[in-house]
């Protein structure tokens, strides 16, 4: 019989099936609210249904009375041990804040806000008697609407004096990284192009599919902690830090977890509480939200006002950009609000070469639920207002919009490349990626359908919208987060431990919640020591497991955990190398490795790396002094962020007479360096494309004028299904990164990242010609019918003479979108 050897020549590059996804399937997953511990409680939160209030009393008899109820804690109870949640990136010097208690003790900030918990033997009880609890309340004026609250017309925390938290500035000129944008605006109001307009990031909800679930068991010597977070070595530090329980103490276990996109990288008050409460009782307790408590008091993203002016000259080269942004913090500042807006103020210049560049972010408090990181974090911010800004460009030049953008990017023979903002781009290669993409997209024969369409005055116009972009993830290089005052550094940490039988277990810091990690990570594991891939163990989220760690967000896994991996795998391999020589009779110079053998050079004399790992323990024949363990561990800290890239092509068809909006071809080539797993990368993309989609057409949180969130669940809050959803199609190009060992770049998100102006743009592309040059997210059928009917009834151009880049002519001049000067005429 012959035996069929099916395993890939390599496994770095091969289409595995996740390792995760068996249990996942049938069912067998460790959700933390699975968990069930013996005489375990259970929480109900009581929440203010008012956005700014004072708390007059509280009355809880009621609810002590109820069945099976053990206690209810208000903030009045807890107030001297409950500490401040934290904000680890205070942006300057000068931010002011205001504390952050869990549970509210005498004023509330916004609806949703936690003023008691009741404690009891069942959900359902807890629930039942958290009706009970009777709050008064004062009513206060809230701070609402972003600009208003820029303002200060109603203060959202009154004892701060303003709504404003902190003034963050970036200046070219001052950073001497750059030129003076303001000598730049003015040079080309004299017979060049400035472009203004103003944007609208609209407030999303990160819309987990796991609702987030803590377990507190204090009954044991240590304090353990069941968390459904992307963060668990954070939830351990914070918990030290804001409760006084020793660090040593404290065990973080984060199970299996069901997605975060950045909105399960927090420390919450219903973490603190929930070890409140077992502290309390001395009893394990749980809380679970529910989906419309997830929607209003999980954190929230985006929400941002941005206003940009870009220099160009006359044939459209940009010689200045200039980028105001009003951030809106909500009530409070999570771990890394105030940082997020920061983080898009690196990528505005995007792939462009820029002389010139100057950023302004004022941060603003509001009486809503505070933001915090969202899947790209400040990057997609930054994307859709240049990538919807170099359209503008090509309109006002009369060229296409890849034209402008060609005129303009970085080309690949000049990596590494250092941007306007200081940054170095290691690699890339814009124009590969965006032949392929316009090959796969049937660009030249769209634009020819869309003339046809246009020339037939078709009710159903297509558009074609473009996106190309970069974006800096692989969040590390802990001297540059410290110059940014972040808090913490941006190493990761991992280990290899060589079983006797042969078996390898890997110990990683980052904490996956859907990434794919134990998958990827056992096949790099797999190529570097030669060993097969079902035969490697991944471990992670357990701070008592995996000790050293800082987690997972901003696309930093592959590129910063997985090369701690790497060089802990190196490592085992030198300390085997010793052994193996010893064992060989020859210098260690002379040990050659390669596809998990030790061989001597020259000869044939060989040692597999299992026998030198059962070598290594059973320590009969070692070298001298060679401690009897071949065990390895690393931490890796990168000195550059990496630099991921792609063109998004988007073809959309909008009805003018209803406003219906329809996707007809989406493609997306992305540069992401070295594939480590193709399967996982598709999905990633995918998934990153649909979210950018939907900020683009459906999803936004909204407030009625009392501070309630009116889109507080998902009948209202609109988050696309797959039969929302066409056939995408995605390819890759890769110009490997120069920082890691396997050339790898980030990639969870690039499609959340590059599709919503690629959506928007085709969508305006569409209606151009009838003289609508901006539509605000979402683009609901409402809204595009609308700007189109504001265009006609405004006297905007007619379809002849429309301004569009399948011709030149003036842009429409929407004070709402800004405005646009040529030849230095307003």
């Amino acid at each position: 019989m012959t035996v069929v050897d099916d395993r890939p020549a390599t496994e770095v590059g091969s289409p595995r099936r996740r390792k995760e996804d068996a249990r996942l399937i049938v069912g067998r997953t460790r959700w933390t609210d699975n968990l069930t511990l013996p005489g375990m409680l259970h929480l109900a939160m009581v929440r203010s249904p008012y956005a700014h209030a004072r708390i007059t009393s509280v009355d809880a008899d009621a609810a002590r009375q109820a069945p099976n109820v053990v206690a209810v804690l208000t903030g009045e109870d807890v107030k001297d041990i409950q500490g401040g949640l934290p904000c680890a990136w205070p942006i300057t010097p000068d931010q002011k804040a205001p504390t952050h208690p869990s549970i509210a003790v005498d004023r509330v900030a916004f609806a949703g806000e936690i003023v008691a918990v009741v404690i009891a033997r069942s959900p359902g009880e807890a629930r039942d008697a958290a009706e009970l609890v009777d709050v008064e309340y004062d009513e206060l004026p809230a701070a609402l609407e972003l600009k208003a609250a820029a303002a200060d017309q109603t203060l959202a925390h009154p004892d701060l004096g303003t709504n404003t938290s902190a003034v963050w500035t970036f200046d070219s000129g001052a950073a001497g990284t750059g030129g003076d944008v303001e000598a730049a605006i003015s040079a080309a109001r004299d017979g060049g192009i400035v472009i203004e307009r103003e944007y609208r990031q609209q407030r999303l909800i990160p819309a987990f599919m796991e609702p987030r679930s803590f377990v507190c068991d204090p009954t044991g010597e240590q304090l353990t902690i069941w968390s459904s977070t992307q963060v668990p070595h954070f939830v351990r530090i914070f918990t030290a830090a804001v409760l006084g329980i020793p660090e040593s103490k404290i065990r973080v276990i984060a199970p299996d977890v069901g997605g975060g996109f950045g909105g399960k990288l927090q420390f919450t008050p219903e973490e603190v509480i929930t070890v409140l409460a077992a502290r309390h009782t001395g009893k394990p307790c749980k809380y679970t939200e529910t989906r419309s408590e997830s929607l209003v008091s999980a954190h929230h993203g985006r929400d941002q006002w941005q206003k940009l002016t870009l220099a160009a000259t006359a044939d459209g080269h940009v010689t200045g950009l200039k980028v105001e942004l009003l951030a809106d913090m909500g009530a409070y500042l999570g771990l890394v609000t105030p940082g997020v807006p920061i983080l898009g103020a690196f990528m505005f210049n995007a792939i462009y070469t820029f002389p010139a560049y100057h950023f302004t972010c004022r941060n603003v408090f509001t009486n809503k639920t505070w933001t915090d990181a969202y899947r790209g974090a400040g990057r997609p911010e930054a994307t859709y207002a240049i990538e919807r800004l170099m359209d503008e460009l090509a309109v006002e030049v009369g060229v296409d919009p890849l034209e402008i953008r060609e005129r303009n990017w970085i080309r690949h023979e000049q990596f590494p490349f250092t941007s306007v903002c200081g940054l170095e781009y290691d690699s890339g290669n814009y124009e590969a990626a965006t032949a392929r993409a316009k090959e796969l997209f049937g660009y030249d024969d769209l634009r020819a359908e869309q003339a046809r369409r246009r020339a037939s005055n078709d009710p159903v116009q297509l558009g074609i919208g473009v996106s190309t972009f970069t974006e800096m993830c692989g969040l590390a290089p802990s001297r540059v987060l410290g110059s940014l005052s972040y808090a913490a550094g941006g190493w990761e940490a991992a280990s290899v431990r060589m079983l006797p039988t042969g078996k390898v277990e890997v110990v990683t810091g980052t904490s996956p919640h859907g990434q794919g990690h134990e998958t990827a990570w056992s096949q790099i594991v797999a190529d570097r020591l030669g060993v097969p891939f079902e035969d490697v163990e991944v471990l992670h989220g357990d701070t008592q497991v995996a000790h050293k760690g800082l987690d997972t967000y901003g696309s930093r896994s592959l590129v910063v955990g997985a090369e701690a991996v790497i060089r802990a795998a190196d490592k085992v391999i030198e300390k085997a190398r010793v052994v193996a020589a010893h064992l060989l009779e020859a210098s260690v110079e002379d040990i050659d490795f390669a596809n998990g053998s030790f061989t001597v050079r020259g000869t044939d004399s060989a040692q597999a790396m299992a026998e030198v790992v059962w070598a290594a323990f059973s320590a009969h024949n070692l070298p001298d002094g060679f401690e009897p363990n071949l065990d390895s561990e690393a931490t890796f800290d990168p000195v550059s962020f990496s630099f991921p890239h792609g063109t998004h092509l988007c073809a959309m068809e909008v009805d003018t007479e209803t406003g219906q909006t329809t996707m007809r071809k989406y493609v997306a080539v992305d540069d992401i360096g070295t594939i480590v797993n193709p399967l996982i990368v598709h999905g990633q993309v995918h998934g990153g494309i649909v979210q950018g989609v939907a900020q683009a057409l459906w999803e936004e949180a909204v407030y009625d004028d009392a501070g309630t969130l009116v889109s507080g669940s998902l009948v209202d809050y609109t988050i696309p299904s797959s039969a929302d959803t066409i056939s995408l199609t995605v390819d890759q190009t890769t110009s490997p990164s120069t920082t890691n060992t396997l050339g790898t770049k980030g990639v969870g998100e690039a499609g959340a990242i590059a599709s919503t102006p690629a959506v928007v743009n085709a969508i305006v592309d569409a209606v151009r010609h009838l003289g609508v040059n901006d539509i605000r997210m979402p683009c609901t059928p409402e809204r595009v019918w609308t700007a189109i009917r504001g265009a006609s009834g405004s006297g905007g151009p007619s379809t002849a003479a429309a301004a569009s880049h399948l011709g030149a002519g003036a842009p429409n001049h929407d004070p709402d979108s800004g405005a646009a000067t040529q030849g230095g005429a307003q």
